[in-house]
């Protein structure tokens, strides 16, 4: 393979909160899985937040983090 070849373009980062359901799809991974491994830290390209007297999680995911773990980037929502 020719120094060409194995070249890959950096993408253009915004910070843009890639969505939940836009990682579970190209991850072929269902809504849950990837909700409960940010929150138990097993997927790092996000986090969670689950403010006090709340029962629900809020998610950051940034496109620069979600693109360097699991390759995926799109620079606007799919």
């Amino acid at each position: 393979m020719t120094e060409a070849q194995n070249y890959q373009e950096i993408p253009h980062f915004t910070g843009r909160n890639v969505s939940i359901a836009e990682i579970a799809d190209a991850m072929h991974k269902d809504r849950q899985f990837v909700r409960v491994g940010i929150q138990k830290g097993y997927l790092k390209f996000g986090v969670a937040f689950k403010p006090e007297n709340s029962t629900e999680y809020s998610y950051y995911c940034p496109d620069k983090r979600v693109w360097e773990e699991i390759g995926y980037f799109c620079p606007e929502a799919g």
